[in-house]
């Protein structure tokens, strides 16, 4: 067994394999994936740093890569997204230097990341990232590593948007393929699986009903839309709150209430933010919210909720259930914050289902083959998952699904390509 590790506890491992193998048969694109993997190899000899939620579904998205022949490293990338047994199996049944304990602080997160950029004394050839932390940790503390890196993968909008801010500065060292941008990923991933395990989150760490209360979601991409969406499925009264009219508009056209924070601040029971910006929910907010509030967020870091606006409003905190902290205001209203503010699906839950978690880690092993292939030709921007390899995945998606869709005659495909064919 590899001795490069920092896991909270080996004896977790066979529960976490077992957690693995469950995972994996909702998983079959990654699955055929590996199949071709183990046999044409790939990925021999690359060597992958990966920081990202280290979940069930991740752990078979490493197995995927090892199989290509690649070295791959791998540690959090948020302190509590970490499931502890898969983070032991990964080093003890697959060999995989894995850094990551749920719950860790600070300190330990960034030595985590620090810890993949080392480990084995083999430096990474390509970062696999959710959030955009490795490659910012490269091009802060490391610039003498950014030489050796061909490329890169992120996987989420949060980190498309911080990688794509440094393209625009010029300051990108390396190609990366924005994993998010892939419909397969977006449509379904930040529609269906945010949408069923924030709500997921929510009810484990509050068991609370969620009919007949005013749900509020800030924020109407396509995490928005699916959380609103699974809200109003349990009984929900849904509010959305936009900073874009386009989005603003489409949330109304599907039929649900837009109000700008500040009015939706005191009808409230329940708040998820989803967003990617920071202090959504902030002093002015709090100070409007009714008793028992429940705030909860589900963008990628904690600062879409002003943690230190709320504690500087309280006089009295309290831990009153696992994920749940009790903040009393000066007037006796209680707030309570979920997860510390982070993802409160992977924080309280489980994260995404293992169904939508088969196409993004398909994008994200087929993204490193091609990255691998293309990397001299590509440059130093951040670039949409090709088309060809989106739609490749889908319908091997649609095949495992056992279903079959049309295809174009020749006629057809003549008149599409034509222009003087009309009434």
């Amino acid at each position: 067994m590899i001795s490069s590790f920092d896991v909270k506890d080996k004896a977790l491992a066979d529960q976490g394999q077992l957690r693995i193998e469950w995972a994996a048969q909702s998983m079959p694109v990654v699955r055929e994936i590996t199949e071709r993997f183990a046999k044409e190899k790939p990925l021999k000899g690359l060597r992958i740093a990966a920081c990202l939620h280290v979940t069930t579904e991740t752990g078979y998205l490493m197995m995927a890569l090892k199989a290509g022949g690649a070295d791959v490293t791998i540690c959090a990338s948020n302190p509590l997204s970490t499931q502890d047994d898969v983070a032991a199996a990964l080093v003890v049944h697959y060999d995989i230097p894995t850094f990551a304990i749920k719950g860790e602080d600070n300190k330990t997160y960034y030595s985590h990341i620090e810890a993949v950029l080392d480990t084995r004394d083999s430096k990474p050839m390509m970062t696999m990232d959710d959030g955009a932390d490795l490659v910012t940790m490269l091009h802060q503390k490391r610039k003498n590593q950014l030489p050796e890196i061909l490329g890169g993968t992120e996987e989420t909008t949060t980190g498309v948007v911080r990688l794509q801010s440094m393209a625009k500065e010029g300051v990108l060292a390396y190609p990366i393929i924005a994993v998010n941008e892939a419909l397969t990923k977006h449509l379904f991933d930040n529609r269906y699986g945010t949408g069923q395990s924030t709500i997921d989150g929510i009810i484990r760490a509050t068991n609370r009903l969620l009919a007949g209360l005013n749900f509020v979601v800030a924020g109407y991409g396509w995490c928005g839309k699916g959380l609103a969406m699974r809200a109003r499925g349990m009984g929900s009264r849904v509010i959305v709150t936009e900073i874009n009219p386009l989005k603003a508009l489409e949330a109304a056209m599907d039929g649900f209430e837009v109000l700008p924070m500040d009015k939706a601040a005191s009808l409230g029971d329940i708040f998820c933010t989803v967003t990617g910006n920071k202090s959504v929910l902030r002093k002015e907010h709090f100070e409007k919210m009714k008793g028992g509030a429940i705030l909860s967020n589900s963008g990628h870091f904690n600062v879409e909720i002003d943690i230190p606006a709320l504690e500087g409003l309280s006089v009295k905190q309290r831990k009153i259930r696992e994920f749940v902290a009790e903040y009393t205001m000066r007037d006796g209203r209680k707030i309570n914050l979920l997860g510390e503010g982070r993802l409160i699906n992977l924080a309280a839950a489980e994260g995404h289902p293992s169904s939508v978690m088969d196409l993004s880690f398909a994008n994200q092993a087929l993204s490193a083959e091609y990255m691998l292939i293309n990397a001299k030709k590509l440059q130093k921007k951040v670039y949409d998952v090709p088309e060809e390899i989106d739609r490749r995945i889908a319908a091997m998606k649609l095949k495992h699904l056992d279903m079959t869709i049309d295809k174009l005659t020749p006629e057809q495909e003549k008149y599409m390509a034509s222009w003087n064919e009309g009434t």
